[in-house]
């Protein structure tokens, strides 16, 4: 341990010896004859603790060096004086802002003591000062919120960013207690305290402050502090804002639930499209057999359209779910708007007025068109029932420049946004309102896909749906989107009609489920080619051993050997034999980007103009 440091200042080189002879055991002691080179001594050496100083010196007197000392330094001074008149003492000792004196010829005892007393003050006041500097630091330069209160409650010590919370200064705050300062709000806070100092314990709450879905939460530590008696005196409380954290912590469990419900709309996507693929290719099949009978021809018709209308939302199904195969392209999305107004006009009746402000000269987007226009009708079909009584709907598209998101790469996204001036959405509706089938309309007038459609959307085009809204405020949903590299492509021609056989073909169709399989059978044979059907992939090798085919026509998801499985071993054992994937959910497994693949439901000029292509020993 370091030894602490005496100065002594005395014109008579023998008190000098006498000085450093009775100390230099318990303290390092540094000597001069001359105040003003003791003065120098101070200005070099901080850390001496005490000064031992006589009074009576030729150039200075002892009390006037030790005023000037104490104007720079902090070192406790002792007066070494032969006065008699103790008023004489006194005054030296008031002038020189002395802490002590000793009298000539001293007493050895009692000089160590006054020395020692003095140390021990210098020692306690310099760590106080380090404590004080240390506490004043913490409180100006930490985030948290921070104060001291003592028994009753009252501040003795707090920071700014407390004082701005109650909406004063630190100063105003002084003897007050928080109800006195901050009214109703502050008085809640006061029982916390109480319950924390009742309990002795340091205790931690999560409060939140403000209207639902936007609220100010703070995470509050309170220590009761003891004097040296075991009795709480005071309460210190740390008040930490944790907003940012909750909200990505809320983010986070929404990304999760949305993960999950997108798991499973896939997987009800997958099972629906099946049941479509029956029932749209048996009506197809079944069309041509009652043409000389309208009133079962309109029946049919009705069907057909209410399992196309089933088919529609499958699709939004799938885009929430992230498994539909966008055909993303690059896209002009102020034309597309601008070709939308007789859809909009048809669609959303005549209470409602659609505006547009399309940003100039913007880049093409990288989007599918088709889900696009659907995303922007079903955003302003929801912002026309969100105004039963009519109001202006408008359509805006500008860049918009994205840095620090925890969701998108930096760079500029084409923003396209649907705002309205209608009821708004409550906050803890406006939570779940992407969620697949949530909705708050009656029932028939919604399916609660529309806005989970769009947001899968921006979550395949990579980018994102942002919705801000309050009641009674109105609500803007703004879709950003990636830009294309590439100038937007040129709308494409018309399909051509749908080829029928061309040569005789042997065709192998492999489904585990019957109807689905009898449909696509049946439609392979008004083709004009022989098929064969298979309810496994055991089956279908089992036939392939036995007899020659020209196609393999199989369902992805089957039990035991998958249609991938079968498409592997008919390349290995058959490489000449093309196989043709049929399914209801691209994403529910892998499937190699070489093999040709046809989504259900499918029509039959769909699947005759996929089947002649691998025929003709094209890619499908």
């Amino acid at each position: 341990m370091t030894r602490g440091t005496i100065l002594a200042v005395d014109d008579e080189p023998d008190i000098l010896i006498a000085l450093e002879d009775l100390f230099e055991e318990t303290y390092r002691v540094v000597t001069t004859t001359k105040p003003a080179q003791a003065l120098a001594m101070l200005v070099e050496d901080p850390d001496i603790a005490v000064i031992l100083s006589d009074q009576r010196m030729p150039d200075m007197t002892g009390d006037a060096m030790l005023a000037e000392a104490r104007s720079f330094h902090e070192a406790q001074a002792i007066l070494l004086t032969g006065y008699a008149d103790i008023s004489a003492v006194i005054a030296a000792l008031n002038r020189g802002g002395i802490t002590g004196y000793v009298t000539k010829p001293w007493d050895a005892a009692l000089l160590r003591h006054t020395v020692g007393n003095a140390f021990d003050r210098h020692r306690l006041g310099r760590e106080l000062a380090t404590e004080r500097a240390l506490l004043r630091g913490l409180l100006e330069h930490s985030d948290d919120a921070i104060s001291f209160k003592d028994a009753r409650a009252r501040f003795v010590r707090l920071n700014a960013r407390k004082a701005a919370l109650l909406g004063s200064d630190a100063g105003s705050c002084l003897g007050r207690t928080e109800a006195e300062v901050a009214g109703d709000r502050g008085a809640a806070a006061e029982r916390a305290d109480a319950a924390a100092m009742a309990s002795g314990e340091a205790v931690e709450s999560l409060d939140a402050e403000g209207p639902a879905g936007a609220e100010r939460w703070s995470q509050v530590t309170r220590v009761p502090i003891r004097d040296p008696s075991g009795t709480i005196a005071h309460l210190a409380t740390i008040e930490r804002d944790v907003t940012e954290q909750k909200s990505l912590e809320a983010r986070l469990r929404q990304s999760d639930k949305m993960q999950a419900l997108g798991t499973l709309a896939g997987g009800i996507a997958h099972d629906f499209n099946n049941l479509l693929t029956a029932i749209l290719g048996s009506l197809e099949l079944a069309g041509p057999k009652v043409g000389d009978q309208p009133r079962v021809r309109r029946l049919i018709d009705n069907a057909t359209q209410a399992a196309q209308r089933g088919a529609s939302l499958t699709k939004r199904l799938l885009s929430f779910s992230r498994s539909h195969d966008l055909q993303a392209r690059s896209t002009d999305v102020n034309a597309l708007i601008e070709g939308m107004d007789a859809l909009l006009g048809r669609s959303l009746g005549g209470l409602v007025t659609v505006t547009t402000r399309l940003g100039p000269d913007l880049p093409a987007a990288l989007v599918d068109p088709d889900q696009l226009e659907l995303a922007i009708l079903n955003l302003c079909i929801n912002a026309r029932d969100a105004m039963p009584e009519g109001g202006t709907i408008t359509i805006a598209t500008g860049l918009v420049r994205v840095a620090d998101d925890p969701e998108l790469p930096a760079g500029s996204y084409l923003a396209v946004s649907v705002a309205d001036m209608g009821t708004g959405i409550p906050p803890e509706i406006l939570q779940r309102v992407c969620e697949p089938f949530f909705t708050t309309k009656a029932v028939g007038q919604g399916t609660g896909l529309g806005l989970a459609m769009v947001f899968g959307l921006a979550q395949q085009s990579k980018g994102r749906l942002r919705i801000d809204s309050a009641v009674g405020r109105g609500t803007l949903v703004e879709l950003l989107l990636p830009p294309a590299e590439t100038a937007a492509e040129a709308e494409a021609a018309p399909a051509a009609e749908a080829p029928v056989a061309a040569r005789p073909a042997r065709i192998l169709v492999v489904d585990d489920d019957e109807e689905v399989r009898h449909v696509t059978a049946s439609f392979l044979s008004d083709f004009g080619y022989r098929e064969t059907e298979a309810p496994d992939g055991a089956a279908a090798i089992a036939l392939l051993e036995e007899s020659r085919f020209d196609l393999v026509v199989a369902d992805l998801a089957m039990p035991g050997i998958t249609g991938v499985d079968l498409a592997a071993t008919v390349r290995e054992r058959w490489p000449d034999l093309p196989v043709l994937i049929l399914t209801g959910h691209a994403e529910a497994m892998q499937i190699p980007e070489d093999v040709p693949v046809l989504k259900k439901p499918f029509g039959s000029g769909d699947l005759a103009a996929r089947v002649s292509k691998l025929l003709e020993g094209g890619a499908g």
